[in-house]
């Protein structure tokens, strides 16, 4: 056994004092530890060296300079050919030619003949130049000497001194001779200092060509942040695309690919420059690779766009500033402008900002409307926002059928004369019996348009949100025809085919909102039906070609590249409706947030503008209904209302109790209660003061039989 070792020290924590005892402890004798190795230990050294961050930027600046001054006397002697040969109209001929531009080709062709035929006609001179040179030299140097003596004759004359001829001559030998020691003595320390200006000028040159590879570059120039887009720019990000027939016409062009480039145009938050594209390339090669353009861009992937405009095999890139797109818009013109009102047929609702900063303003006269998206990104407030402002115009009628039962539209009640709100299999029932109500209205305009073609009628919004709900309710009316499903037993789906087919002459429209779309719970013949199709961020391409359709797809609309969850209320719009730059299907739209606050101040100023609107809200029909008090609330302040409007607004209130009303019904129902239907101006009306008697005489009537 190894002998143990003994070692003296005082505790961990000692006290204030100095007598603190001194603690023996006894461990067994250790090893001796084993020597590292010195070229360990010099690895090691050299290892965590490399890795230390201010090694890292001197090794970078170190290899940054030198390379600027490389590549820059590589650069000069290039800029030297080019002015020396015909290398440069030689490019821009294999250019032309790449780019299928034959008479820019044959005109550069041309060019190249004029430029050998100038060199061949000075290289010619050359071979008669010394002779001349020397015969101008000889010349020049004896009128030289003439002119000096000629003076110095003059001086003479003038001062009666003979040798005052050669004045003039002696003093111009006398500074040249200064000249040539001013040289004798500058000579020495230019060719010492010569080189070094040299090699700063080849420097400065790499330097502003950024001559280095990307890993050398200071931080803010490897990291993209404030660069801003310049041609040299996306010409490299489209060569390093991996798009080989693309690299290969570019450095093929003698211009580097400049010519493929338009003009870099300032849009909104960004730049926007269209590329026409190379014979061999296509247009979806470029759009396929936008993750890794932008990456080349120095940006992220939803900060740039790619459209195919009007123009064949040309792209058009949007790129956004850094960080631009992570910015909000401002508040609503709704909200700031408490003047601000609405015009159905030639107003356009203010949504928000397109990404060039103007504003995106939608038309909604006679259109259909889908809003489609993943959950929670934003659509209800879109589909409010519209809504919110379409109330300001007094004329418009709302029925609503809000499926997921929140809140978010209980700013309509009194504007909307139908505002259903639940999520329950209960509320689709009802929201599809108010769609279907919709379709009798719209037949009765249809049929009163026939006989008298000058009728106009007020406009008519049926809205359904979280309409996937509607389309996959399982309930079966009494007949047996199912409520949800995307066939033509489907009694939802089959009332929203009739509106779109025939709607919108009669100023009858659809609006829905809905969820994570797929075949099931939004059927293409109603999504094909809406003329304004938007969509929030989406899961796949192919929800995305559901949402708003192959052909806006095709030509680049990606909802489903937008970010889910940082790019709230960001919607993909294709319609008609909105100002979308010529050649494109689509445009981005961020909308503006009304939050319920504002919301519902908008709300009353347009229940402002209106003469009261009783909303009817549906109940559940498990409760035994109060006919009379049923009457009361369709009639609500209104002092008299035509009978056939007040079985228009029962059946509205529950359609499956009022469906077999007429006007015997309804006359019935006040003689009960000893009052009514009367005449006014040769119509049957129900007068709201006869309906409030007859239900003071039965509360009345309720309360004596209690007593006795």
């Amino acid at each position: 056994m190894s002998e143990n070792v003994v070692h003296l020290h005082k505790p961990t924590d000692p006290p204030t004092d100095d007598t603190a005892p001194t603690v023996l402890t006894v461990v067994p004798d250790a090893p001796p530890a084993r020597p590292v190795p010195l070229w360990v230990r010099s690895g090691r050294a050299i290892k965590s060296g490399v890795t230390h961050e201010r090694t890292k930027s001197t090794v970078r600046s170190v290899a940054r300079h030198s390379l600027y001054t490389l590549n820059g006397s590589r650069i000069v002697a290039r800029r030297a050919w080019d002015g020396r040969t015909g290398s440069r109209y030689e490019r821009m001929i294999r250019a032309a030619e790449a780019a299928g531009n034959l008479e820019a080709a044959e005109e550069w062709e041309e060019r190249l003949q004029r430029f050998r035929a100038a060199r061949h006609h000075r290289r010619m001179d050359l071979l008669h130049s010394p002779v001349e040179a020397a015969k101008g030299v000889a010349v020049g140097a004896g009128m030289s000497i003439g002119v000096l003596v000629a003076l110095g004759v003059v001086m003479a004359i003038n001062t009666g001194h003979v040798g005052d001829v050669i004045t003039p001559l002696s003093a111009t030998i006398d500074f040249i001779a200064l000249l040539i020691r001013i040289v004798q003595i500058v000579w020495g320390p230019a060719l010492t200092i010569g080189p070094f200006l040299a090699l700063l000028a080849l420097w400065s040159v790499g330097r502003k060509q950024q001559a280095a590879p990307q890993w050398a570059l200071p931080a803010n120039v490897r990291n993209g942040e404030g660069e801003p887009i310049t041609p040299s720019i996306v010409v490299k990000a489209l060569r390093d695309l991996g798009v080989p027939a693309l690299a290969r016409a570019i450095k093929e062009m003698g211009d580097a690919g400049a010519s493929m480039l338009g003009p870099i145009r300032i849009a909104g938050c960004g730049v926007e420059v269209d590329v026409t594209l190379p014979s061999g390339v296509a247009t979806n090669e470029v759009q396929g690779k936008r993750r890794k353009l932008a990456e080349n861009l120095t940006r992220h992937e939803h900060e740039v766009f790619i459209t195919i405009p009007e123009a064949a095999r040309t792209v058009r890139l949007w790129i956004a500033d850094s960080g631009a797109l992570d910015e909000p818009i401002g508040p609503s013109p709704l909200v700031t402008d408490e003047t601000l009102t609405a015009n159905y047929k030639t107003g356009r609702a203010p949504w928000g900002q397109d990404l060039r900063g103007d504003a995106a303003e939608l038309s909604v006269y006679q259109r259909h409307l889908l809003v489609t998206g993943l959950s929670n990104q934003g659509k209800t407030a879109a589909l409010r926002a519209l809504a919110l402002w379409l109330a300001l115009d007094r004329s418009v009628e709302f029925w609503i059928a809000d499926l997921k039962g929140i809140g978010d539209w209980a700013p309509f009640d009194g504007i909307a004369k139908v505002l259903i709100e639940g999520p329950s299999d209960s509320h689709c029932v009802q929201a599809t019996e108010m769609v279907e109500d919709a379709v009798e209205e719209m037949n009765r305009r249809i049929e009163a348009v026939r006989k008298d073609p000058s009728l106009v009628f007020p406009p008519l919004i049926v809205l359904v949100d979280e309409a996937q709900k509607a389309f996959m309710c399982p309930a079966k009316g009494e007949d047996g025809r199912p409520y949800g499903g995307s066939k033509a037993t489907s009694r939802y789906f089959m009332a929203v085919r009739e509106i779109h087919n025939q709607g919108r002459a009669v100023d009858v429209l659809m609006w829905q909102g809905t969820q994570d779309p797929t075949d099931q719970n939004l059927p293409k013949l109603v999504r094909e039906g809406a003329h304004t199709r938007a969509s929030l961020v989406v899961g796949t391409e192919s929800q995305a070609e559901m949402a708003l359709g192959a052909k806006a797809v095709n030509a680049g609309a990606a909802p489903h590249l937008l970010r889910q969850g940082m790019d709230k209320g960001t919607l993909v719009v294709a319609s008609d409706g909105i100002a979308i730059p010529a050649g494109q299907a689509s445009i981005t739209v961020r909308t503006h947030f009304i939050d319920d606050e504002p919301a519902a101040e908008i709300a009353a100023r347009a229940k402002a503008l209106r003469d009261g609107v009783t909303t009817l809200r549906a109940i559940d029909r498990t409760e035994e209904r109060d006919h009379l008090a049923d009457v009361a609330a369709v009639i609500g302040d209104t002092a008299r209302l035509r009978t056939d409007e007040v079985l228009k607004r029962l059946h509205a209130l529950d359609t499956a109790v009022y469906r077999e009303w007429n006007n015997g019904r309804l006359k019935r129902l006040l003689e009960e209660h000893g009052e009514e239907p009367k005449k006014s101006h040769g119509v049957m009306v129900v007068r709201r003061d006869d309906v409030a008697r007859a239900l003071a005489n039965r509360d009345a009537d309720g309360s004596a039989s209690a007593t006795e």
